[in-house]
């Protein structure tokens, strides 16, 4: 919480992690003299205790000159504490930021009415008779949630989706495990490979590896692909960096120790920081056919992959038919950043790898 006023913190209340924190209780105590802080060195806050953060216990004692002066700072504020004084003895519990906009509009705090209390018990109320647990949230539920929230709300996606043949893919893979095994390597997945095409795309087309800055668009040298994790805990996205530069091998390697330190919530701040382009699959896992995923701020794409299906198309000959796997990617983009036809022209290049995946290997 920044503080509104200058002064010494005296005393941490709340530490940090504390929860179910009621409004208007204390946190900390601030002073406006170094040497108080020692006062309240062995201060302890009762449960009822709950004044503002930088006014002082009435066990404090207040000179006069220091009250003297302060009455001819700032005499709104004090008109303020005489009204509070005067409502039997209840006491106004106010935010630093409150009072501050009081202060500064002449607003005496005893005529505004508090409406947050009654807020938050109508919508914590369910329906007479329904049966219901409450969950709580963990922290990276509630950061998943404000992050997904304001790309929704700020930023203008639009969606390209491209079905791709992923035979020779499906062959490649095949192909290259049975090496992996001998080795003592990974098993490479189709994700892996997927997270390849979508880097070399991106260096391909380096326009949509990069960030809208308001005042101007920041386009990265670096290819560090996010790869979307669900665990128990919540939604992880820890990134693979430099993809572009990197083996199938070891993309195989660093996606299944991100994802294993994902599921054991062990994650660092530098396994998930720093990505410009995130790959989501739902297909592999769960069999989604096709789905639009929310980009990822601050970067301005991710692509959505769904499960390969097997289909009927046309043979060489009139009347022959063949059977081949195709796969849909969707990919959401940042219309501020990213054009409809750059965005197609990614695709175009992704769609590439996936159909001739030897040139990967190149």
């Amino acid at each position: 919480m920044e503080c509104m006023e200058e002064g010494y913190l005296a005393k941490i209340v709340c530490g940090d992690g504390t929860k179910e924190i009621k409004v208007g209780e204390i946190i900390a105590i601030t002073v406006e003299e170094e040497g108080d802080i020692e006062k309240f060195k062995d201060y302890k806050a009762s449960s009822s205790a709950a004044a503002p953060a930088e006014s002082k216990p009435q066990s404090e004692p207040v000179e006069p000159k220091e009250e003297k002066k302060e009455v001819s700072k700032a005499p709104e504020p004090t008109a303020t504490k005489t009204e509070e004084s005067s409502q039997s003895g209840d006491r106004l519990f106010s935010s630093p930021v409150a009072r501050k906009l009081a202060e500064d509009n002449n607003v005496p705090l005893s005529s505004l009415k508090a409406s947050a209390a009654k807020g938050s018990k109508k919508e914590a109320a369910a329906a007479p008779g329904l049966g219901y647990v409450d969950l709580p949230n963990t922290q990276i539920r509630k950061v998943t949630a404000n992050r997904l929230l304001q790309s929704k709300q700020t930023i203008p996606h639009y969606y390209l989706t491209v079905d791709s043949r992923v035979d020779k893919l499906i062959k490649l893979r095949s192909e290259l495990n049975p090496m992996q095994d001998a080795s003592g390597g990974k098993k490479i997945s189709i994700n892996d490979l997927v997270i390849k095409a979508a880097a070399l795309a991106l260096r391909k087309v380096p326009a949509c590896n990069s960030s809208w800055m308001n005042d101007f668009i920041r386009q990265y040298h670096n290819v560090n692909i996010n790869v979307a994790v669900q665990t128990e805990h919540g939604l992880f996205v820890p990134v693979v960096r430099d993809a572009d530069k990197k083996g199938l091998a070891t993309i195989a390697d660093e996606v299944k120790q991100l994802a294993s330190r994902a599921k054991d919530n062990s994650l660092k701040p530098e396994d998930y920081e720093g990505g410009t382009f995130t790959v989501s699959n739902l297909g592999g896992p769960f069999g989604i056919k096709q789905f639009c995923a929310i980009v990822n701020p601050p970067q301005s794409a991710i692509l959505a992959i769904g499960s390969a299906e097997k289909r009927v198309i046309p043979g060489a000959a009139e009347g022959q038919y063949e059977i081949g796997s195709f796969m849909s990617a969707t990919l959401s983009c940042d219309h501020r950043v990213i054009d409809g036809a750059m965005g197609a022209e990614w695709l175009k290049a992704f769609k590439g790898y996936l159909e001739d995946p030897t040139t990967m290997l190149l």
